[in-house]
């Protein structure tokens, strides 16, 4: 942390909330605003944090935090936020794959933070036993490794966590104001700031016009963004949604591992959020038969088609949630690439966050790639690397470096999570798409778990090793279709050409997954 004098913080202070001026303008008071201002205040830079609303928000998104995403928050000085919210710890996951389930933990890490991959038999949550230490130590008692742990927790209070961490930080002010416009010089096209609409009498609903001017303006507005097609030009795909349910008191062993649900219906997650608050999450494909409205909606669909999926212990608390008659809160599943920035065409603006980058929810890896940014638009932006921000040649410098540089973790977690889903809510008449299914639970259940969580969770940031896990499960679902095939019975040799025949359709089906959201992430 950069340390200021009274005189020049109380006149910082003054600039910002008399004159509006600041270095640096952040819209939008979420995971990566709060976290943005946060960590460019502790190096010295004079920050205005705007926010429309400053109330808890209730939502049914941001509550699953990766083991990556923990250690980033630490690295932001913002770990005691976890702290006082009734957070969950989470050592892993927890796969029910039709009639079978694997639980697997998160990889081990050394003092280095490398992942200490491991091949082991996963079992089931009935076989599980969960280490009584947290790492191994050597022969002289000193530990050696460590496991890794994400978290969960209701998402607003995370967020006023953050918050109160910026309201008292010396070099932020906070003002609740909703942002309207980009403001741009006359007659080139460089962003000074912004206009807003602040409240002045909330009995009446009076607002009065500002403008609040900065040298740097990030944009994290969210995931329903009003200045996205202004800078990037880009609009999110959205396939299905997510329905949310609280369940209360719910009965899920293993404790502190969120749930992976994979049967008939689309992929249902479960986590709990709190010591007696369990999250559902339903997925919706748009255009689904079973939840039309003449098919009864979604909360039929629930009940009828997603339901059965699910344990039976956990079947009563989901029809308790759905007592009130209502339609369960709902969020888009978006996918939206990260937009290469263009400094020249938008100098002294910068999108982040789900207004810049936006991937499945079903790996719940947002989270941990908004606060990895934060810590590396921190490190770039330094005042040793960039010590005036008005700089415009030196900050689209940074900013081109941080584009390419988040690649390392934000299109692992992309990647993941677009190709996990495809694969998690194929239907069943999809015979490559279910051999896929299939060769990826059996690759768990040999073990080779430690590095695919390690990507997961935002600790180990080697794309190819992506890469090399995606192709592995592809060949072992073409083996295990092959031996199916040939190998069940004496005639079965004589339906090796089919098995050819099939294991290039099984490949190609893995290619036309993964190698598409690749191509886009290279961009």
């Amino acid at each position: 942390m950069v340390i200021q004098d009274e005189w020049t913080a109380a006149r910082e202070a003054e600039r910002r909330s008399k004159y509006h001026e600041a270095d640096v303008i952040v819209v939008g008071a979420g995971i990566l605003g709060c976290a943005a201002a946060y960590a460019l205040a502790e190096q010295g830079r004079s920050v205005l944090l705007l926010e429309r609303w400053m109330h808890e928000p209730d939502r049914i998104v941001g509550e699953l935090l990766q083991p990556g995403g923990v250690e980033a928050l630490r690295r932001l000085g913002l770990a005691d936020c976890l702290e006082g919210i009734d957070a969950i710890p989470c050592y892993g996951y927890h796969v029910l794959f039709h009639e079978e389930d694997l639980v697997f933990p998160y990889p081990e890490t050394d003092a280095g933070g490398n992942v200490r991959a491991i091949v082991r038999k996963n079992t089931g949550a009935r076989d599980y036993v969960h280490p009584q230490t947290n790492g191994s130590a050597n022969s002289s008692g000193k530990r050696q490794t460590r496991s890794s742990e994400g978290r969960s927790f209701h998402h607003g209070r995370l967020i006023m966590k953050l918050r109160g961490k910026c309201l008292a930080h010396r070099n932020i002010t906070v003002v609740e104001t909703e942002v309207t416009r980009l403001v741009r010089a006359e007659k080139w096209p460089q962003v000074l700031g912004v206009e807003a609409n602040t409240v002045v009498d909330r009995e009446t609903g009076k607002k009065r016009a500002d403008c609040f001017f900065g040298q740097l303006t990030i944009v994290a507005d969210g995931y329903a963004s009003k200045f996205r097609d202004e800078i990037v030009g880009r609009k999110p795909v959205v396939r299905s949604k997510f329905y949310g349910l609280e369940l209360i008191d719910c009965p899920m062993p293993p404790y502190g591992f969120p749930h992976v649900v994979i049967g008939d219906a689309a992929p249902i997650l479960l986590y709990q959020i709190g010591t007696h608050e369990t999250r559902a999450l339903f997925d919706v494909p748009h255009d689904l038969p079973a939840a039309s409205a003449k098919a009864g909606g979604v909360r039929n669909y629930i009940e009828n088609v997603a339901m059965p999926a699910l344990p039976e212990p956990v079947r009563p608390s989901v029809r308790a949630a759905l007592a009130d008659g209502r339609i369960p809160k709902s969020m888009p599943n978006s996918y939206l690439p990260a937009a290469a920035p263009r400094p020249d065409r938008h100098p002294g603006v910068l999108l982040l966050g789900d207004a810049l980058n936006m991937r499945h929810p079903l790996t719940g890896g947002g989270m941990t790639v908004a606060f990895h940014d934060a810590l590396l638009l921190a490190e770039l932006l330094s005042p040793d690397r960039v010590p005036n921000l008005g700089d415009t040649v030196a900050v689209g410098k940074a900013l081109r470096s941080l584009h390419w540089r988040r690649k390392r973790l934000s299109s692992i977690i992309n990647v993941l999570a677009q190709a996990l889903y495809s694969l998690f809510s194929a239907r069943s008449d999809d015979r490559q798409m279910v051999a896929l299914q299939r060769g990826c639970f059996e690759y768990f259940r040999r073990g080779f778990t430690d590095e695919p969580l390690g990507l997961m969770g935002g600790i180990l940031h080697r794309p190819l090793v992506l890469a090399y896990h995606f192709f592995s499960v592809a060949f072992l679902a073409i083996w295990l279709e092959t031996k199916k095939m040939c190998f069940s019975n004496v005639f079965g040799i004589f339906l090796l050409p089919l098995a050819v025949v099939d294991a290039v359709l099984i490949l190609w089906r893995a290619c036309v997954v993964f190698l598409p959201v690749v191509w886009t992430e290279l961009q």
